[in-house]
């Protein structure tokens, strides 16, 4: 595979992503599916809470899912007020059309009834490419548009930021609390969904659930291949979308546990080549291992950091249109870019359609 030195190097005519159009099969042979690690056999829940001996959780009331504001539409004369009148000897000036509300169509497709929990990871070994942004903003699209079910776990080994940008500080608990009580909350039976509760945190206008990160590193050890499963089976038991943001590692036996559970990979990525090369790496590094079904049927997803697309969009859209199922690109906000608390309702309207019709894409054909 060629090398980001061999590329600077090449000064030949057109675009160096050219090159990489027609790459195909360098893995070679047929496409063998990896087995997951094994899942160790568990006990059957109870069909009551916890064990005796064990402390009986609490459902906390205070910072519960809030319900989701409605807005009322305001009226012609209401918007007749706010258009200013055109200039005297000036033409009027024609009104830019703006996709500023989802359609019905990409509603449609993200309502559908997927059959049984789906998981979606948000992959790229680079980071600042926007995979917590985008795992979070799909998570709201979804969550929105299906009324709740969906969660966004902070899988991120070295200090993932998820629970930072998305969600309620109702508590501090996180992925390392749950690991504690994994035992007592698999043991929950028909309470799972109030005991799990307990270790989540909501987004404000309550569209989708928050299994934040933790600050520890060392809590990497304790996410085996083992209790990595075990989180995911809890989780699909009590969401219809689980939605994963990775960490960078792509050798971790966490990384390739979730990689080897889920049912779609979604590529993030911005149009830098620096983004791109460590994307496209990742994809080749996935087909030869094995995983060539996943990289066929994965969704690549191209942020805009900035308002200016850059002259690489293009390409680097039809590129990774060829390589994964489809493509889909989200324009750049003014609210995303100090880095701080994600809010859906904060976008433009524009923003907020492009996100709508990019989860679309993502759960279409799932």
């Amino acid at each position: 595979m060629n090398t980001p030195e061999a590329w600077n190097n090449d000064r030949s005519d057109g675009s160096r992503w050219q090159k990489l159009l027609g790459r195909r099969g360098r893995a070679g042979g047929a496409q063998q599916t990896p087995t997951p690690p094994p899942r160790e056999a568990y006990p059957p829940s109870p069909p009551v809470g916890p064990p005796p001996g064990q402390a009986h959780y609490s459902v906390p009331t205070a910072g519960r899912r809030p319900p989701v504001a409605t807005q009322t539409p305001p009226s012609a004369a209401q918007l007749a007020g706010q258009v200013r009148a055109p200039q005297q000897g000036l033409p009027p000036q024609p009104r830019r059309q703006q996709h500023t509300e989802p359609s019905p169509v990409a509603l449609q497709r993200l309502r559908r009834d997927l059959g049984r929990s789906r998981v979606i990871a948000f992959i790229n070994p680079k980071g600042g490419v926007h995979k917590t942004t985008a795992t979070v903003l799909s998570a709201a699209a979804m969550g929105t548009a299906r009324n709740g079910g969906v969660i966004a776990w902070d899988d991120n080994e070295l200090r993932g930021t998820l629970g930072l940008r998305a969600g309620s500080a109702r508590h501090g608990r996180t992925i390392r609390h749950l690991v504690e009580h994994l035992d007592q909350v698999e043991a929950a039976g028909v309470h799972l969904p109030e005991h799990l509760d307990e270790f989540l945190r909501h987004s404000s206008d309550g569209s989708f659930d928050v299994l934040a990160g933790d600050e520890d590193p060392k809590l990497q050890r304790r996410l085996d291949p083992t209790t990595v499963l075990r989180v995911l089976d809890i989780l699909t038991r009590t969401h219809g979308i689980v939605c994963i943001d990775t960490g960078n590692n792509v050798e971790s036996p966490n990384w390739r546990t979730v990689v080897s559970s889920v049912d779609r990979l979604v590529v993030t990525t911005v149009p830098r080549e620096d983004a791109a090369f460590s994307a496209d790496w990742m994809l080749d590094h996935l087909e030869e291992g094995g995983y060539g079904n996943l990289v066929k049927n994965a969704v690549t997803l191209l942020s805009m950091p900035t308002p200016n697309p850059g002259p690489l969009l293009n390409d680097l859209q039809r590129h990774f249109s060829q390589r994964t199922r489809a493509c889909a690109v989200v324009p750049y906000d003014p609210s995303l870019e100090p880095g701080a608390k994600i809010e859906f309702s904060a976008l433009r309207p524009e923003t907020r359609a492009a996100w709508f019709e990019a989860a679309a894409t993502i759960v279409d054909g799932l």
